[in-house]
């Protein structure tokens, strides 16, 4: 076969070969375009048509705008060994919260809290602690549904707020939690235990002296003993706060102070 003749026949190959990827590529689109229902988390425009919500959006809240001088304490990944030890501080202090629970440590041990949050709200933190970033809308829906169950089973309650782990979120996140109806509660301060190991009260101050009103407190009530230096210092925190005029709210009684109206301008506006 001549050297041109072999050219020839490869492009030919190559052309037929591109014809087929070409065609594969477009059948593939409407699985792996931009417009695709959640795949592993992904982008999800048009929301779920076939669990079409009466929403059609999702709030996140990170803080709240107010005019009320309210701050929302809140723990995640319980209930644990800790979490009894956590209420004891908030019930000296007369004080609320709200607990993010994982649903698989709820069931193993509802005794630590049962009967104990009377006070206080109980928010859906997925069943297994997973990253719902990286779960398809069936993956998300089993973590979130099965927790929900729980929360009403063993406390009898109907939990209407999410925070999902690490704060990460996918579109297939916010689709189906707008199909269950919850808002999602992200925060805007967090405790920083490991830059505090010598000096538990600076953790404190850290916290109390930077919070404002509509401010969202992320602790948690499970973790490595580096949490001790937050979880140990609760009443200091509600002292802190009520010394500086601020009353510590659950995360709903928050919401429900959010100020009317339009919002103010940003920094960058001003």
């Amino acid at each position: 076969m001549g050297v041109a003749r072999r050219r020839l026949l490869g492009g030919a190959l190559v052309a037929a070969g591109g014809a087929v990827v070409g065609g594969a590529a477009t059948a593939l689109w409407p699985l792996l375009g931009p417009d695709r229902l959640p795949i592993s988390g992904g982008y999800a425009p048009a929301g779920v048509a076939r669990t079409w919500s009466p929403r059609g959006q999702v709030q996140v809240h990170w803080h709240v705008p107010t005019d009320e001088p309210l701050v929302a304490l809140t723990f995640d990944d319980g209930p644990g060994p800790w979490t009894p030890m956590v209420l004891d501080a908030l019930d000296r202090a007369d004080a609320p919260a709200t607990f993010f629970m994982v649903g698989e440590r709820l069931t193993r041990a509802p005794e630590l809290v049962r009967g104990r949050l009377d006070r206080h709200e109980v928010g859906n933190h997925t069943w297994a602690h997973r990253d719902l970033a990286q779960l398809d809308e069936a993956g998300v829906r089993d973590q979130l549904t099965r927790t929900h169950d729980a929360i009403h089973r063993l406390l009898g309650r109907s939990p209407t707020l999410m925070r999902p782990p690490w704060g990460h979120l996918g579109g297939s996140t916010l689709t189906v939690v707008d199909e269950l109806g919850y808002d999602v509660v992200m925060w805007s301060q967090q405790m920083r235990e490991t830059m505090f190991q010598a000096d538990p009260p600076a953790q404190v101050r850290d916290i109390v002296d930077n919070a404002k009103p509509g401010t969202i407190v992320l602790a948690h009530d499970v973790g490595g003993p580096d949490r001790l230096v937050a979880l140990r210092q609760i009443g200091a925190f509600i002292d802190g706060f009520r010394a500086r005029g601020l009353k510590p709210v659950t995360v709903s009684e928050l919401l429900a102070a959010r100020r009317s109206g339009p919002p103010g301008p940003s920094p960058a506006g001003r």
